[in-house]
């Protein structure tokens, strides 16, 4: 027996849930499908517990500037990973349960508890049961990448997920990734009193984002005693001393400086995503992937199949909690509100989570060099910045990027403190398309890191 529903949404992330209660509240009978822990990857494994982690590394941090902060505590710091972890867990449980409870409250609502697959179009399997639905939507996720490396089913390793259950700090962390995930893991358990690698295989960390840029998150990373492995070509993965019980891990490295190898308690696998298409048997209903195993979606994130749509993670449209926020009010405001809503209208914004952070909306450096257009660049580092100054967190700086002839903010990037806060101002006026004018004539609360934005989009120069 085939049971019916108006909606079907698999994936309890960040969209999912919200969309199931509007489509309920307009009056739809929705089931809900989740293979795991209601609210997805970053209530339980990826911003909730990392960021609190983040905290935690930075309060311990903080008690080593004693010297420099006029304060003097007796021994060292004791380091207790159970309560560290048993504080991550109470957060993410707190948030968790509080899901668990309005969705469990919520009537006209069918929570499903299994792995969803497609038999046809609009029909799915669930446990050995079929359910169908006029609409589905398709909000899966992903999980970490398990990379194609030599060695890598011989060793035993630590995803971004797996990580979390450590309740001891590793004698020397090998990060393999030096992008968003692996330099957060990385400072996190060097501040916990870990030694850490970082081996990357490109030239610098964070390749995404304009080399200055990633110049100045290598000295960041630098400065705590991480050691970053560059221009790691060819990395594999063996036993240090195979048969014994030592646990110890090598990790072979192809770099233009020695030695050849890293010798590690533990390795962390950080080279990306991959979405949890796979599991939905697309191809009994049509859908179709990209090269890189994306869901298509159009500006609406509307599948090929008619009435199938797809938000967060699994369409390649962002892999952030906000950007798979805002795929469900795109789809909420198209389907439910006559507001038209698209994926274009959004900016790119980010952040990593190193402390300091780093922010980045909008085009990079490159990105508008490559148009080859007239534009201007304000610079500011954040030596100059009272904030950071009186707190003693002057590293990294804020770029702001101009259309020369529109006048139109293209992008900025703030790497320093409160970084992640103070870029929003410059991202909500390029949300209003106002010119630049409009923060170099505001008027910022003193002392900010905010109230130099105006005095860095005052001093632009031409982009050479």
């Amino acid at each position: 027996m085939t049971s019916r529903f108006d909606s079907i949404v698999i994936g309890a992330g960040q969209a999912g849930p919200t969309l199931s209660s509007r489509l309920v509240s307009a009056g739809e009978k929705v089931a809900l499908i989740e293979k795991g822990w209601l609210g997805g990857t970053c209530v339980n494994v990826g911003c909730t517990p990392t960021k609190a982690l983040v905290a935690n590394a930075r309060a311990i941090q903080q008690t080593r500037r004693g010297e420099e902060m006029g304060f003097s505590i007796s021994g060292d710091v004791a380091i207790n990973m159970t309560r560290i972890k048993a504080r991550t867990q109470e957060i993410v449980l707190k948030s968790r349960s509080g899901l668990e409870k309005w969705l469990g409250e919520m009537e006209h609502l069918t929570l499903l508890k299994g792995t969803a697959s497609f038999v046809s179009s609009h029909t799915l399997q669930v446990n050995g049961e079929t359910y169908e639905a006029d609409k589905i939507f398709l909000n899966v996720g992903a999980r970490p990448t398990i990379p194609n490396l030599i060695g890598v089913d011989s060793v035993p390793y630590l995803t971004s997920t797996t990580i979390l259950d450590l309740d001891i700090v590793p004698e020397h962390l090998a990060v393999v990734g030096g992008s968003y995930v692996g330099l957060e893991f990385a400072q996190i358990f060097r501040r916990l009193g870990a030694k850490v690698t970082v081996v990357e295989r490109g030239s610098r960390l964070v390749s995404h984002e304009d080399p200055d840029v990633s110049d100045a998150v290598a000295k960041v990373i630098a400065s705590e005693g991480i050691d970053p492995r560059l221009d790691a070509e060819c990395i594999r993965l063996d036993r240090a001393n195979p048969g014994q019980a030592d646990g110890k891990i090598l990790v072979h490295v192809s770099c233009k400086t020695d030695p050849p190898f890293v010798e590690a308690s533990h390795v962390l696998l950080a080279v990306g995503r991959t979405p949890n298409n796979d599991l939905l048997a697309l191809d009994k209903a049509g859908i179709q992937l990209d090269a890189h195993g994306y869901i298509q979606v159009d500006d609406q994130l509307r599948t090929n199949v008619s009435g199938i749509w797809a938000l967060g993670d699994c369409n390649g449209h962002g892999a952030f909690t906000h950007t798979s926020y805002n795929d469900y009010e795109i789809v909420a405001a198209n389907l439910l509100d006559g507001d038209s809503r698209r994926l274009s209208d959004r900016i790119p914004a980010h952040a990593l989570y190193i402390d300091p952070p780093l922010a980045q909306i909008g085009m990079t450096e490159e990105q508008v060099r490559e148009t080859g257009k007239p534009a201007l660049i304000g610079t500011r580092a954040m030596t100059r910045v009272a904030r950071a100054t009186e707190r003693g967190e002057t590293q990294g700086f804020i770029k702001i990027l101009v259309d020369k002839e529109s006048q139109l903010i293209l992008g900025a990037s703030i790497l320093g403190t409160e970084a992640d806060e103070a870029i929003h101002c410059i991202l909500t006026a390029m949300y209003a398309r106002k010119p630049v004018s409009l923060l170099q004539r505001s008027v910022h609360i003193h002392p900010t890191v905010a109230e130099l934005i105006p005095t860095t989009a005052q001093d632009l120069k031409p982009l050479q």
